[in-house]
């Protein structure tokens, strides 16, 4: 399925490759010998060519609006108030930048890669740099809030950019171009001495990086805020519970969108190491199970405006404000407009006025 650890989903066709293509019993997922038999898997890409098409283009519609909105609110904010706000827009840039990437890998689900291997190189890059940071950008808010609440102040350190550049590095060095069941393909091709190995470290590296680790701070954190919040004196107890209910889904839908993606590659490191799947039907199950959950996953970054965004009150208040100020402009240029028209036409009467008295 995918080619690398650190997966961009294009790679749902493809296996990881090495130069060296002699042992087909590793080089290729879809078509590879099992006790001499071949396992062919056609129907698994006909079936990504007309599933992930659409699914990229819901997402890519509903996280484009969702997303541009929180970008316009908070970048016509004078400043961000808290490291919270900052996240908000760091995790809202990162998931248009994400999103952006979705055209390229249905037109590759559709017709094969059809831009050559620096564009590859770059999409692979900028799928697997947005991915990683919406990850971490979750922990770090976690993380702030769990700082609000106990009123104890954390330093910025660049630990998650150093967990990202690691992340998103395998990409940028691996991802080629290659032909493959007739069409040209983007994935990453490792040096045959390092093949299997690669591929199994770097599947389990991203399940603990970009999911085990997220996921842990994340429950940490809002179990604290959660206690803080229950044991606070003079906060109403509707408002206590409805700040609770916030966390919960947050954690929620974290859990939801991501743990099934996990566990599917978390089987096929296991595959990798110990060679556990031998049955053509169950490869091609894992297949399929790898494009539906990962798409499940990039789900998220259509429902993050909606948990961290639009849920804050003073969010909706200061859309409300951007609303209203973007109405005032649109009547103030529609009133423009229109009086413009008006007199663009009674000069156009007077004109005509004046030419039929000169007739007389």
């Amino acid at each position: 399925t995918h080619s690398s650890g650190f997966t961009s989903p294009h790679k749902k066709m493809e296996d990881f490759y090495y130069h060296d293509e002699e042992d087909l019993n590793l080089n290729d997922s879809y078509e590879y010998n099992y006790e001499h038999s071949v396992c062919d898997k056609e129907e698994v890409r006909s079936f990504g060519s007309v599933f992930l098409p659409v699914i990229y283009a819901l997402a890519l519609v509903v996280g484009l609006a969702g997303n541009g909105l929180v970008v316009v609110v908070y970048s016509s904010r004078l400043r961000l108030r808290t490291l919270t706000d900052v996240c908000i827009l760091n995790l809202a840039i990162s998931d248009l930048l994400l999103l952006l990437t979705l055209p390229f890998w249905a037109a590759d689900a559709v017709h094969g890669w059809q831009l050559g291997s620096v564009a590859c190189k770059l999409t692979s890059f900028l799928y697997s740099t947005n991915f990683s940071c919406g990850m971490l950008m979750l922990a770090c808010i976690s993380v702030d809030r769990y700082r609000a609440v106990t009123q104890n102040p954390t330093g910025r350190t660049g630990t998650g950019a150093r967990v990202r550049a690691f992340l998103v590095l395998p990409e940028l060095i691996f991802s080629t171009v290659k032909h493959s069941h007739h069409r040209m393909a983007c994935t990453a091709v490792y040096p045959h001495e390092m093949a299997r190995a690669a591929k199994a470290a770097l599947e389990l590296l991203e399940v603990t990086l970009r999911f085990l680790l997220p996921f842990l701070v994340m429950v940490v954190c809002y179990c604290w805020v959660g206690r803080a919040l229950s044991q606070a004196v003079g906060v109403r107890r509707d408002r206590k519970w409805r700040a609770l209910r916030v966390l919960l889904a947050v954690v929620a839908v974290f859990l939801l969108t991501q743990l099934p993606y996990n566990v599917v590659k978390l089987c096929r490191a296991l595959d990798v190491i110990y060679i556990l799947v031998t049955d053509c039907d169950v490869s091609k199950g894992m297949d399929r199970a790898l494009q539906v959950t990962e798409s499940l996953a990039l789900t998220h970054a259509c429902i993050n405006p909606v948990l961290y965004a639009f849920i804050g009150s003073s969010f909706r208040g200061h859309v409300l404000k951007v609303a209203k100020r973007l109405g005032q402009h649109y009547i103030i240029s529609l009133f423009t407009i229109l009086s413009m028209c008006f007199q663009l036409s009674s000069l156009s009467l007077e004109q005509k006025h004046l030419s039929n008295e000169c007739k007389l």
